[in-house]
Formats: C-alpha cells, structure tokens, sequence
C-alpha cells in the first residue's frame, strides 16, 4: 500500500544510494491491482480521501471507480514525496541534480490488465524526468478481439501501445525510452518464437517516428549467459548464433534513429483515437457482472468485451488492421496542454469505456470541432458507470452522462440520433453503437471503416486503405505487411537495400513481404555516394579514423558474438585486417560497393583496417 509511511521507508532505502554517487533512480512499475483494496489501510485512506465512510469496491461502479481513482492517488502521491525528497537531499547534500525516471507499462497494457497506476499523471509531476515504456512480447501478445476472433496479435497491439507512450510525452520535454525484449518472462517458448515477436516490437517501436531512445535489452543475461528454452523442454538450446549476431546489430542500429525527417507511405497521417487514465477506473467488479446479461446487444458490453477490452480495440484495430497508422491519443491532456490537438483532422472519442476528469475537456473538444475537426463519437450511453458520481451529474450539472454534456455545447440534442451533424467549420458523427460492436465481426468493422471515410472526407483528409505500414525514417524503411487486412497481396519494396535483421546484412534489390512479415532496411541510395561508411555491424563503431587511402577503426561486442560488418566503400578492398590478421574471405558486392566480412571469433574488441 503507498501510504505516506510507505513513501518515506522507500525514500529512506534510496538515500544511502544517493550517497554513493546515483545520478538517476527509476521508481519501476508504479502499479495497483484493480481487483484490490480490501484492507484497513485503504479504508482509511478511502475516508482520509473522500470524507465519507469506506465502501467495498466491489458493490457498486460508483464505488469501483472511487477506489481506483484512490489507487491512481495514492501512488502518484508517493512516487511525488520520494522523488521531491531525494531530489532536495542530492541537491541540498551534495549539489547534485539527481533524476528520476519511471519504468511503466502502457496505459493500453495496464487497463487491459486490470491495473491503476498513475500514468498521464506523470506528465503533472515536475520531479519525474522522463519514463521507459516496458512494452515487449509479453504485454503485446495479450490476446484481443477482431472481426469475432480472439488471437495474439503482437504487432498490431505494440503499435498501439508504443503509440500511446509516444503521445504520452509529445509536447513536453520529458524523456521517454521505448524497452524491448529479445525473449520475455515466459521461459516455455523456443527462439523461434521469440525472435519473431521481438521483431513484431521491434518494428511497431520503429514505426513511432518522434522516439529515438531505447533500453535494448532489460536482462541480458537471460538471454546471452547460456540460458535454454524453452525452459521445459529436453531439447532446450541457447541462444543461436545468428540470432546473438542479429540483435547486437539490431543494438547498435538504434543508436542511428534520430532521424528528423520522416515520411509515411500512402498513408492516412492525423487521425487519432482517444484514451485516458480513466479507462483503469472501470475495470474491476462489479464490470463484469454486470455485462453478463448483456447478450449480443450492439449498445453494450458483453462479458468478454470488457476481458478483452474491446472497447478500445474497436475503434483502433479496424482502422490500423487497414493500413491507417492509428494514434492513440491521451484525453487527459486535452486540459492540460494548449493546441494539443492541432496536429489531428479526425478523432475518435467514447465514453462508454473512460470518463472525462473535468467538463474542460469537453469544452476543448467543441472548440477543436469548431475550428474545422471531425469529431466521430460513438456510443449508446450504456455504460454502467455513467451512473458514477461525476462532474457531469453534481451541483448545477444534470445530465445522465458525459456525453450528454458534451453534445450540449456542440449544440446537438442530448440523445441525438446516429448521423452527421456541423458545428462551427467542423463536423460531429455520431455513432450510437458500443464501441465493441466493432470487434464482434468484419461487418461491423466495415461500418465503422466507412463512418470513419466519411469523417475524413468531410475536413478534406484522404483516407486510404491498405495491407501495410511502410514508414521512411532518413535512410530507414520501416514495413510491415498486415495479417486480417484488405488482401493478403504481398508488399513490394524496391531499390537498394540492407536487411538489419539479418546475420549476413544481405543487400537486396527487391524485398517482398507477406502478411505477417516485416523490415527494417538500411536503402543505400540514400545515402552519400562515394564515400566510405559504416551501414551496420553487430559491434559497436568506437572509433572512425579516415585515411588517405583506406579507414581505420575499432569494433566491440560482447563476449561470444560473432561480429558481422557491412561498410560502403569508394574502391574495392586491396587488403583488409582485423588486428594483425588479413582477411581474405570478405565480400565485395560491386553494385552497391559494400564490402561484409566477419570477424575472427572470441576477439570481443578489434581494431579493423581497411585500404583499397
């Protein structure tokens, strides 16, 4: 329980730490289950809070929601007293600014797992310097529904997630790192298996265009120190070779993707599907029991919509499942940032599964349709926990739900029917469908698909359909083609190309990509002609020495890997050494006038000598 006292033991652990020279602490995973909140300590936290005597979370929405908006206190409260604290003792003691950072799992992730932590929150708090987004294989491959299917769907729900922590930290100065996982906490999967929903993270990471910091690896040492999957199995293996080598390039590679320049291919670009903080309030009973009765009813949601939140994905997957890059965009920062949806033309709001903090939101949603956005809201006023002790429904206010509120000052009936309305240049669709409707089947999302067409058209934003992502990021191009999409073509990609995830960085002159499969390339015609370069190695470039007629320089990588270089070169090589040895088995691709070659193994550290 983060109770005041819990706080300052915490804070008293962390400063013998900051006496040894810290420079930073990360106060990880902030999190408190939604199906908790029983004990007398949170009782009289409840009353401390509320000023009223403690109810079970359990016995009413009203009374779920309190509780979780409590557990959303007290831990941001906490995570503020600790951080203000050790930073006032560095700074006070010994005239150190010391930095905190928070490890957390998306907003996305934490509601879909019946979690409260304080998430947007954050962005409030001036002594929280900036956050990882623990995003990897086992949040992203929670199941989820689509077109009445229930699947894995890991790339689709790490886009997402990995977007809404890019949104998290957009317009501030806060630092945001994206985590990813060569393997996860499950040990009974093979390499296989792991390799390929690392590159699904990997890619949908890459596919965030305003991010370019990244924990590579959380424990390397389940992963290179021998470890055997699957774990349960006779015939568990360690890591394989090429895939040791993959993803030390794939290492360094990240060091390269601040890339300012950046451009979508064939793609809707400003459209947007809003989340909050608030989605974690309503997760917990009595929510599921009271959908038990619920049916196939359109206007509502089903047991297993709310298990698999689909809600939110009804309103995202059909659209990214179609080729739209999808931003999940943070309702609470509607308030709390000026302009903050400039960059939108379309967005999708719902409250049937998140609840606006103050009527100011609202408010900034109606100036924001009436100075030319589209704004599609769809639900039916359905949700149990319409029914909570809200802004919406206290003192002057009088409406059934927020919704009402909102439709009042776009100046719509309160109950308007489903339909295309205008407010001031912009317009207003309303859809009067649970949002999870959109899960239940490919018709359904097709309605949806063509509401949002029209949304688009009316503020003159091309809407496009496809069965890819293709981002370009400087020299990079990121690609996925899509499973479940508009057709199972393959995408075509053509020019000069280097595999990054590939042990021998293979130069390709055409790469083809089925659904399900994805890239991320190094196109050499984008870059300098001419001279020499590094494109990728699985060790890292500690030095760069150009020469009169050649380059030196030195490479490091862990202990074991095998080291594979590609370098762009003016000339053919005439000789090339790796410390005192030549090297005679590179190879030279003239087309491209790259040269790769592989170091002498168990040399984790060498100096690399090239003439022509």
């Amino acid at each position: 329980m983060p109770t005041v006292e819990f706080a300052d033991y915490i804070t008293a652990k962390l400063k013998p730490m900051i006496d040894a020279g810290v420079l930073a602490i990360h106060l990880e995973e902030p999190e408190f289950w939604a199906y908790t909140g029983f004990s007398p300590a949170f009782a009289r936290e409840w009353q401390l809070f509320y000023h009223e005597p403690y109810v079970r979370a359990d016995s009413s929405p009203d009374a779920q929601y309190k509780a979780s908006r409590l557990k959303y206190y007290l831990y941001s409260r906490a995570l503020r007293r600790v951080a203000e604290a050790c930073k006032e003792y560095a700074l006070q003691k010994y005239n150190r600014e010391l930095r905190i950072y928070v490890p957390t799992h998306s907003l996305i992730n934490y509601t879909q797992w019946r979690i409260v932590s304080p998430q947007s929150s954050l962005i409030d708090s001036h002594v929280v310097d900036g956050c990882i987004a623990q995003i990897w294989t086992g949040t992203a491959r929670t199941a989820n529904m689509y077109h009445g299917k229930p699947a894995e769907r890991t790339f689709d729900t790490a886009f997402l997630e990995y977007g809404v922590m890019q949104e998290l930290v957009r317009g501030t100065n806060r630092r945001m790192w994206f985590l990813h996982d060569p393997i996860e906490d499950n040990s009974g999967y093979d390499w296989d298996d792991y390799s390929y929903n690392y590159k699904a993270t990997l890619i949908a990471s890459l596919l965030q265009p305003h991010i370019w910091h990244y924990e590579i690896c959380p424990w390397p040492s389940r992963v290179f120190r021998g470890n055997k999957y699957p774990s349960n199995s006779p015939d568990a293996t360690p890591i394989p070779a090429d895939y040791a080598t993959i993803l030390c390039t794939v290492f360094n590679q990240l060091r390269d993707m601040n890339q300012p320049d950046f451009e979508w291919t064939d793609a809707t670009h400003g459209l947007g599907v809003f989340i909050a903080d608030s989605g974690m309030f309503q997760r917990a009973e009595p929510a599921y029991r009271l959908a038990e009765d619920n049916g196939n009813d359109p206007t509502k949601a089903e047991r297993k919509d709310i298990e698999y939140f689909s809600a939110f994905y009804g309103l995202t997957l059909p659209l990214l499942k179609y080729g739209v890059p999808t931003q999940p965009v943070q309702l609470d920062n509607v308030s709390r940032f000026p302009n903050y949806l400039k960059d939108y033309k379309v967005l999708v709001l719902s409250y049937e599964f998140i609840k606006p903090e103050t009527p100011a939101i609202n408010q900034a949603l109606a100036e924001w349709v009436a100075q030319g956005g589209a704004l599609i809201y769809v639900g039916a006023d359905t949700d149990p926990f319409n029914t909570i002790t809200g802004w919406w429904n206290t003192g002057n206010n009088q409406y059934n739900t927020p919704a009402q509120h909102l439709f009042d000052i776009l100046g719509l009936d309160r109950y308007a029917d489903e339909g295309h309305y205008d407010f001031g240049r912009g317009h207003v669709f309303v859809q009067r469908k649970h949002p999870a409707y959109y899960t239940r089947s490919k018709d359904a999302a097709e309605v949806y698909r063509a509401v949002v067409k029209q949304a688009a058209e009316s503020v003159g934003l091309a809407y496009r359909q496809n069965n890819f992502l293709q981002l370009r990021r400087g020299p990079y191009v990121i690609a996925a083609c899509l499973e479940e999409s508009i057709s199972e073509t393959p995408l075509e990609l053509n020019g000069q190309f280097v595999d990054i995830y590939d042990a021998k960085l293979t130069v390709h002159d055409k790469v083809t990509l089925k659904p399900g499969q994805r890239a991320w390339l190094m196109d050499l015609n984008g870059l300098e002609k001419g001279k020499a370069q590094p494109i990728a190695s699985a060790g890292r470039f500690e030095t760069w020495t150009p020469l009169a007629q050649g380059v030196e320089f030195e490479l490091s990588a862990p202990e074991g890997i095998t080291i594979v270089s590609r370098l762009r070169l003016p000339k053919r090589p005439r000789s090339l050494h790796v410390g005192d040895q030549s090297l005679t088995d590179y190879t030279w691709h003239e087309k491209s006038h790259t040269v790769f070659f592989q170091s002498p193994k168990n040399v984790h550290k060498q100096t690399v000598r090239i003439l022509w």
